[in-house]
């Protein structure tokens, strides 16, 4: 996937966001508050999300419950400890709704200022994946044991 464009109540509040709780650069915005592109960390895209304000007056979106629509986004962090960190300003902002362990990855899940839900996660490296590849898991997350766990295989894999 190269990016994404959601329609949002106020482009500016999303961009603000995503910079403050997800690091994201921003790239463009529009001095009326149309729009906004924003980069993520580490990114050598030109943008990867883009808001554009369709107004206070845009109910809530049914996507999931009366319409069809996309479920989430999920923005993948490089290592566990990053991960924990976004766990801690998520809930801090109190736009975390959810962690789960998927096996092959470990996820937040939050809201944004429209209640859009969107996913955190990190990728556990594929050579360990194991019989989990092929299973959909949702387990409770405890990121301090997966840290303990990943940092002495990584580090074994590493030497």
């Amino acid at each position: 996937m190269n990016h994404a464009v959601l329609y949002v109540r106020d482009a500016r509040s999303h961009a603000q966001f995503y910079q403050e709780l997800l690091d994201f650069e921003l790239v463009i915005e529009d001095p009326g508050g149309n729009f906004a592109f924003l980069r993520a960390p580490l990114s050598q895209n030109h943008h990867d999300i883009a808001f554009f304000t369709i107004g206070s007056q845009a109910g809530t979106s049914q996507a999931g419950k009366q319409t069809v629509g996309m479920y989430h986004l999920a923005w993948e962090v490089p290592t566990l400890e990053d991960l924990e960190k976004m766990r801690d300003k998520l809930a801090g902002a109190g736009a975390l709704i959810g962690a789960s362990d998927h096996g092959c990855n470990k996820s937040l899940y939050a809201h944004d200022p429209d209640g859009l839900e969107f996913e955190v996660m990190w990728l556990v490296p594929p050579e360990h994946w194991g019989d989990e590849e092929n299973k959909a898991i949702i387990r409770p997350l405890d990121i301090a044991a997966e840290r303990t766990r990943f940092e002495a295989a990584l580090s074994s894999s590493q030497s």
